[in-house]
C-alpha cells in the first residue's frame, strides 16, 4: 500500500457509482476512491464484506430471516426501514455491509402494520411482563413518543435473544465482532455487558448482552413499573422508585414560548427523556440481599463500558457541540493530491482521523438536545439531504470509513467504580 503525503497510507478500497452512489465492488486503482489510512486503521478483506449495491442490501434488511444466533443487531424505526431517512440508512447499511459476513444478522424492527420487521413478530407486545399497557395500546404520548416506543424494545429483544441493540442515528467505528468475541461471548471473559461509560451511568444508544443477562432483566422490570398507569415518561425523574439516582447533568439555559428554562427544570425534562437511563442507574446503584444483586460491584467487575466522549462523542467535543461547524467541516472537500491544506481542511482531517483511530463509534445526536444546541451535525445531515454522502468530502471520508475499515486495536473499557449504592432493598419497593 502507497503511503500518502503527510505519512498517512492511502487505501484503495471499493469503487462508488457517483451517478446513483451505490457501491458496485472492487475494481482497478483509477477506479476507486482514495482516502488517507490513518494508521492504527486496516482496510477489511473483500471477503469479509457485502460489497454488493445498496438496494440488495436493503432488501435483506426489510426482509430479515428468523432469528438463529446471539449476534444480532436490532435497530428500530417505527414506520419502517424504508421510511427512514437516508442519511440514517446508510448508517445501517454501514453496520451490514462490515457485520453480515461475520455471522451477524441487522434488523430494523418497527410496528408498521403487515410489516415483517414488526416487533409483534418478535416479542409479544400483549405481555405486560415484556411492554407496559401504553404500548400494546399505541398510547404513548408527547413530543419524544417514537423515542420511548424504542426505548421500549431494546430490552425485551436483549434479553430474549442477545446481540446489541444500537440507534438508528450511531454510526459503528471500531471492530464489534471482535470486542463481542472476546468480551460476552468468551465464557472466560467477566464482561457480560457492552455499553457506553456515561458520567458513571450507561448510554442507552448501545447495548449488547447475551440472552436472559441479569442486569438487564432488572432494568426492564424497573422500568415496566415506572410506565405502569402513564403514556409518557414526563415526571418519571420523581417516581420514588427512582429516589436517590442523580438527575442528568446539564447546565445550559434555555428559551421556549417565550419562557426561560433554566439548569435545574432541564435536568428534570433530561432525565424524563432519559428515563431508561435513569432506570439503568439505580440498578447500577441497588444492593438487594434479599434477591442476592449488588449493582455497584456488578458494574464494576461486569461492564464493558467505553468512555462515550472519546467513544461515541469526539465530533462534538472538537467542535464544542457547534453543530454549525461540525456540518461545514465536514461537507469541506479534501484538497487535491498536491493541493494546500487549508486551517479548516486540516481541521476536519484531524477529526476524521482522531474518529477512526479513537472512536468506537459517532452517536449522531437528535431530540431534545435541539433545544439546547439547535443544530446538530445529525439534524444537519437530516435537512440537507446526501450532504452526508459527497464524495470527496470528509463527511464521506468518515462513511466510507465505517462501511469498510476496522482499527487494529479495541478500545479500553473505562472502568466503573463501587459507589455507594443508591438504595438498600427490594427493585420495586418505593423509598
Amino acid at each position: 500500500m502507497a503511503e500518502a503525503p503527510g505519512g498517512r497510507n492511502r487505501c484503495s478500497g471499493i469503487r462508488l457509482d457517483t451517478d446513483n452512489r451505490e457501491f458496485k465492488g472492487l475494481t482497478n486503482e483509477m477506479d476507486v476512491l482514495d482516502y488517507p489510512l490513518p494508521r492504527g486503521v486496516h482496510a477489511i478483506p473483500p471477503e469479509f464484506l457485502d460489497t454488493r449495491p445498496d438496494a440488495e442490501v436493503d432488501e435483506d434488511i426489510a426482509h430479515p430471516k428468523p432469528v438463529s444466533s446471539e449476534k444480532n443487531v436490532w435497530f428500530f424505526w417505527h414506520t419502517g426501514y424504508e421510511t427512514m431517512h437516508p442519511y440514517t440508512k446508510r448508517n445501517v447499511r454501514a453496520w451490514h455491509r462490515r457485520l453480515s459476513k461475520r455471522g451477524w444478522a441487522v434488523r430494523v424492527l418497527d410496528r408498521a402494520p403487515g410489516s415483517p420487521c414488526n416487533v409483534a413478530n418478535f416479542l409479544d407486545v400483549s405481555d405486560p411482563r415484556t411492554f407496559p399497557r401504553a404500548f400494546a395500546e399505541g398510547t404513548i404520548r408527547g413530543p419524544y413518543a417514537m423515542q420511548h416506543v424504542s426505548d421500549l424494545v431494546r430490552w425485551p429483544l436483549l434479553l430474549r435473544y442477545g446481540g446489541v441493540y444500537a440507534d438508528v442515528g450511531l454510526m459503528q467505528i471500531g471492530d464489534l465482532d471482535r470486542l463481542w468475541n472476546e468480551t460476552v461471548a468468551d465464557p472466560a471473559s467477566p464482561f457480560e455487558v457492552l455499553s457506553y461509560n456515561m458520567n458513571g451511568g450507561l448510554a442507552n444508544y448501545f447495548l449488547a448482552s447475551r440472552p436472559g443477562n441479569p442486569f438487564f432483566e432488572r432494568c426492564h422490570r424497573l422500568f415496566l413499573a415506572l410506565w405502569v398507569g402513564r403514556t409518557s415518561t414526563e415526571g418519571m425523574h420523581a417516581s420514588p422508585l427512582l429516589k436517590g439516582v442523580p438527575l442528568m447533568s446539564i447546565s445550559a439555559t434555555i428559551q421556549e414560548d417565550g419562557k426561560t428554562i433554566g439548569p435545574e427544570e432541564l435536568q428534570k425534562m433530561l432525565s424524563d427523556y432519559i428515563a431508561q437511563g435513569q432506570a439503568t442507574s439505580m440498578v447500577m446503584g441497588l444492593v438487594d440481599d434479599e434477591d442476592g444483586w449488588d449493582g455497584p460491584q456488578y458494574a464494576a467487575d461486569h461492564i464493558y463500558a467505553i468512555d462515550y466522549m472519546v467513544g461515541s462523542q469526539l465530533i462534538n467535543e472538537f467542535t464544542g457541540w457547534d453543530g454549525k461547524k461540525a456540518f461545514e467541516l465536514m461537507s469541506l472537500p479534501l484538497p487535491k493530491r498536491d493541493g494546500i491544506e487549508s486551517v479548516e481542511q486540516k481541521q476536519a482531517r484531524e477529526i476524521v482521523e482522531a474518529c477512526l483511530q479513537r472512536s468506537f463509534g459517532f452517536k449522531l445526536a437528535h431530540g431534545l438536545i435541539i433545544k439546547v444546541y439547535k443544530y446538530t451535525l445529525g439534524s444537519l445531515w437530516r435537512d440537507h439531504e446526501g450532504s452526508d454522502n459527497v464524495p470527496g468530502t470528509y463527511a464521506h471520508w468518515l462513511r466510507h470509513a465505517t462501511a469498510y475499515w476496522n482499527q487494529d486495536e479495541l478500545p479500553p473499557p473505562l472502568r466503573f467504580k463501587v459507589i455507594e449504592p443508591f438504595k438498600r432493598g427490594p427493585l420495586l419497593r418505593e423509598e
